[in-house]
């Protein structure tokens, strides 16, 4: 394969607004060193963690320019020296990427790639990475969630959102989710939820405990603490756990609330995942697919010329209905 292709890739030359994502086409396909993979790109996932990056406030500040994106679905291209997991022609989606993934290859460490069965299509392939290796992190490693638990995830209809309630409903929990339209509450009852309610509603937290008898939920998977964190500390029982998966500001809480439930705040960010902990959640998620519970919701998809539109609906929008997937 010669070293002189070229592709399209989104690159950001400054931080700033979603205007700063800029199609480029003159970019050189790289070429994958030793433990790397090159992959052709179908479909790529937009997470929420990607819009705070570009606007340079977050604690991960790249060096410019750079390509966005963790999360690819595609075919293997090449494969440099040593790898062993993937081979040429297989399709993979990856959980991380070292060169960016809302381009048209991408080149991805080995330990980030992973098969993705024929059930699912790139699209879907695209919306595994980040949603549903947070939400494990969140359920088992860090809530250490127990089957007969209740769970309520707090913004249950974006991408983490529906993945916690697969997984929460696999593993044998009692499901609350919460969405702020009515389409977004019937997918998450299409997607394991017991319950859903709408959190644009007046007194809606009053219904999620009348939905417990009044003992409060076990764990809360938490996609925007920074309006909601008082009020999950109010809905816990007794030795109950909120996974702050998502903040956008700051937020006032009393500290009694924690004392009276003994109760725990927790962040999550899947940074800190150690190798065994991404490999004991790759094979839960595997198994997912193949036992069907693991289908991902994709809700609006954009061509890679309207990567800028995408970074602006995925925070603005009046409520989330799957995922946000890029496509070439």
């Amino acid at each position: 394969m010669s070293g002189s292709r070229v592709m399209r890739a989104i690159r950001v030359s400054e931080f700033g607004a979603p205007s700063v994502l800029k199609v480029v086409s003159g970019v050189s396909v790289p070429q994958p060193g030793q433990g790397k993979v090159l992959i052709r790109v179908h479909a790529c996932g937009v997470n929420p963690v990607e819009t705070y990056i570009r606007t340079g406030t977050h604690a991960w500040k790249p060096a410019l320019p750079y390509t966005p994106g963790t999360d690819a679905a595609g075919v293997v291209e090449s494969v440099g020296e040593g790898v062993t997991v993937v081979k040429d022609g297989d399709r993979v989606f990856t959980t991380g990427t070292e060169s960016g993934s809302y381009a048209e290859y991408t080149i991805a460490a080995e330990d980030c790639v992973h098969k993705l069965p024929d059930v699912l299509d790139f699209a879907q392939g695209a919306a595994i990475g980040i949603p549903y290796f947070t939400a494990f992190r969140a359920l088992v490693h860090k809530a250490r969630s127990k089957a007969g638990e209740t769970v309520l995830i707090h913004g249950a209809s974006g991408g983490v959102g529906v993945a916690a309630c697969q997984l929460s409903r696999s593993m044998g929990l009692r499901v609350l989710g919460t969405a702020g339209t009515p389409d977004g509450m019937k997918l998450i009852t299409n997607n394991g939820a017991h319950l859903a309610f709408n959190h644009r509603e007046e007194g809606y937290t009053d219904k999620i405990m009348a939905a417990t008898e009044g003992r409060g939920v076990d764990v809360i998977v938490e996609m925007l603490a920074n309006v909601n964190l008082s009020k999950d500390l109010q809905m816990l029982a007794q030795g109950g756990r909120v996974t702050v998966v998502g903040s956008r500001g700051p937020v006032e809480i009393n500290p009694r609330d924690t004392m009276s439930k003994e109760s725990c705040i927790m962040g999550v960010a899947l940074f800190f995942a150690t190798p065994e902990e991404t490999k004991q959640c790759a094979a839960q998620l595997f198994a997912g697919m193949e036992a069907g519970w693991l289908r991902p919701v994709v809700g609006s998809k954009y061509p890679l010329d309207k990567a800028t539109q995408a970074h602006h609906d995925i925070i603005e929008s009046s409520g989330a209905a799957g995922k946000i997937v890029l496509t070439m």
